[in-house]
């Protein structure tokens, strides 16, 4: 386990790391969830290995600190992951992030150009999200007012999450949890769309094919973003369908890396 610090009070940003050959591939993990657990299986598939590869857990999520003074707006999460990526001596990265992680990884490329070589997100969020009393994911927590998530609202959400996802979500802080989803649905300015389609590094987006059509495909792919609908399979394309998710993300870096 690696870490470094990513705010001026010392808080830690921590990863696990593959050794392997440069450019560095970093994946990153979405709300209430935990890089390692969640990418283990993709980084080290025979499709995807021999990268250098950072499996790294935003701050407030699973192997990180959990500060309550910082604010986890997406533009926060994205210079503390570029702090990360800086000590670690990375540039030009190869970046698969999934739902949130995603849109921090959409924001970290715009603000941070030389970490980010390639992106490769997975069924992340691109535009604001209305808050619904109720509903799951980021949605529901933003729902309620920080004071009404940690006097227990959280528990209700942690019974909406179930077992799966709360086996991660729980190592999340509290305030963590709620004002990353807080920001997440309210989104940046411009949107985390309006962002992407103004990259000019390769930029793949997978999403799965029961969705239907990714709102706005047309625009994406005149901007040049592949969009790659898999099959058999939910919001976590890489746990619920690994071989399909890894022959997808090699394609693409394979496909980028000819141009």
């Amino acid at each position: 386990m690696r870490s470094a610090a990513a705010t001026p009070e010392g808080d830690q940003i921590r990863w696990v790391e593959l050794p392997g050959r440069e450019p560095a591939r970093v994946y990153v993990h979405g709300l209430g969830a935990t890089s390692p657990a969640y990418f283990t299986e993709a980084a080290t598939h025979p499709l995807l290995a021999g990268r250098r590869s950072l499996l790294i857990d935003l701050l407030g999520h699973g192997l990180s600190d959990r500060p309550t003074g910082f604010d986890y707006t997406l533009e926060s999460h994205a210079d503390a992951l570029a702090a990360a990526l800086t000590s670690a001596e990375v540039t030009g990265a190869e970046l698969i992030a999934h739902s949130m992680g995603g849109s921090v990884a959409v924001v970290l490329a715009a603000r941070h150009p030389h970490l980010v070589s390639n992106l490769i997100l997975v069924d992340a969020n691109l535009d604001p999200i209305p808050p619904v009393p109720g509903s799951g994911g980021s949605s529901g927590i933003a729902a309620y007012s920080e004071r009404e998530f940690l006097a227990g609202g959280w528990e209700e959400v942690r019974d909406r999450a179930g077992s799966h996802w709360w086996s991660t979500m729980r190592l999340a802080g509290r305030e963590a949890l709620y004002r990353s989803a807080v920001h997440l649905a309210r989104g940046t300015v411009p949107t985390m769309r309006e962002l992407l389609l103004g990259l000019r590094i390769p930029r793949t987006y997978l999403l799965p094919e029961a969705d239907g059509p990714l709102p706005g495909t047309e625009e994406l792919v005149e901007a040049g973003v592949s969009v790659v609908a898999i099959p058999d399979c939910g919001h976590n394309i890489m746990l619920d369908t690994p071989e399909a998710f890894a022959r997808a993300s090699a394609a693409a870096l394979a496909a980028r890396d000819r141009k």
